[in-house]
């Protein structure tokens, strides 16, 4: 093909005198924009405008609900002080990068709606940045989410994480996400490239040189598989530990005669725990779910059939996380106690319908009461 034989395949650079092709073939890529487009999306069909359209709708959509959700459980988690909780500053900087990953839907929508590559390379860049802190750095928080339930449900009285270890752990993700985004976004090691309808941009996962790969394959275990196999270790640890506990306790129970060995309030404050590690796993299941097409694409990009890689394919799991990051507010709003009798309390034409713990005062009184709400976690 004579536009292959115009092009590096290793480094995904396009020689001057083919540098209109891509008008000839419908992609509306401006000439002097080119040079940063990977050779492998411009070999395919011009994409109907109705599909840049509704993506962009689509992505409307996604933008208000993520930013409604997320800017909510910023409000209410930073401005109530029961809620000030080690276990949810965690949630708060889930909230933060979920956040953040929707303020760069701008630049998706003014591409859809140019039907191409029209915002630029900078625009690209940015694009793509966000997207890798927010994308690895909610991957990382997840983790510590999933280890916070895990020292709240299996060791409740020694193993809690304080506001001094939550703000240690969340340095220490956001130490650990900015590398991955600043090496691709300086060319350092890897870079950003426009992917699937040139409307999006991830890092460049189709240049098949030794370095990328390399590239590639590092991130996919340190940013992906690494906090994946925390997150399922750390959960699996729970439920292997309430099956065990419960089973302990019925026996327990059985042999004294009795129905039970709690109490009202430790089984209403256990329901709880239970509901708000309900609220997490879900969280954390969802993340998964939509992150790993993404890893699983990038793999097939770097080391397997890249034909497999059509632009509608891989619009797939860029709408997916893009989904995942409105869903997750909307996951606590239904499953977290606190947070909805917050919101009922702040917002009450949603009509939420929360009913108080048991032995709970509707307001923080005292000093003794302060201190039992700062020590229930959420």
């Amino acid at each position: 093909m004579e536009l292959q034989d115009n092009y590096d395949s290793n480094y995904s650079i396009w020689q001057p005198q083919a540098r209109e092709a891509p008008r000839l073939m419908g992609w509306n890529v401006p000439a002097d924009e080119l040079v940063h487009i990977p050779s492998h999306w411009l070999k395919f069909s011009e994409v109907d405008p109705m599909m840049h359209y509704s993506l962009g709708l689509v992505y409307c959509f996604f933008w208000v609900a993520a930013l409604t959700g997320n800017g909510l459980v910023i409000w209410i988690f930073t401005t109530t002080k029961t809620l000030r909780t080690p276990s949810n500053m965690f949630v708060v900087n889930l909230a933060i990068l979920d956040f953040l990953m929707m303020t760069k839907a701008p630049i998706f929508i003014y591409n859809s709606f140019n039907k191409g590559f029209s915002a630029g390379h900078l625009a690209c860049q940015i694009f793509a940045f966000i997207g890798s802190c927010s994308g690895i750095g909610a991957a990382l928080t997840n983790a510590c989410i999933a280890y916070d339930r895990y020292t709240t449900i299996a060791r409740p009285f020694d193993g809690r994480v304080t506001k001094g270890r939550a703000l240690v752990m969340l340095i220490f993700v956001w130490a650990y996400t900015l590398p991955w985004a600043i090496m691709p976004l300086l060319e350092v090691w890897g870079r950003f490239v426009p992917e699937g309808f040139l409307t999006s941009c991830s890092f460049d996962y189709l240049t098949t040189t030794p370095e990328n790969q390399f590239f590639v394959v590092t991130i996919f275990i340190f940013s992906y598989a690494l906090p994946m196999s925390l997150i399922i270790y750390f959960y699996s640890q729970i439920v292997s530990h309430v099956v065990n506990h419960e089973k302990t306790l019925r026996e327990q129970a059985k042999k004294m005669n009795v129905e039970s060995l709690r109490s009202n309030q430790q089984q209403n404050q256990m329901t709880d725990e239970i509901r708000i590690s309900k609220a997490a796993i879900s969280i954390c299941f969802l993340f998964v779910a939509s992150w790993t097409p993404y890893a699983v694409m990038a793999l097939i990009g770097a080391f397997g059939n890249q034909d497999l890689l059509t632009p509608s394919v891989s619009m797939i799991p860029a709408l997916s996380c893009k989904f995942v990051a409105c869903l997750d507010p909307y996951v606590y709003a239904i499953s977290h106690p606190r947070y909805r009798l917050e919101l009922q309390k702040r917002l009450p034409w949603l009509n939420i319908d929360e009913t108080k713990p048991q032995g709970e005062t509707s307001s923080v009184t005292t000093t003794n009461t302060n201190s039992s709400t700062t020590e229930t976690p959420n």
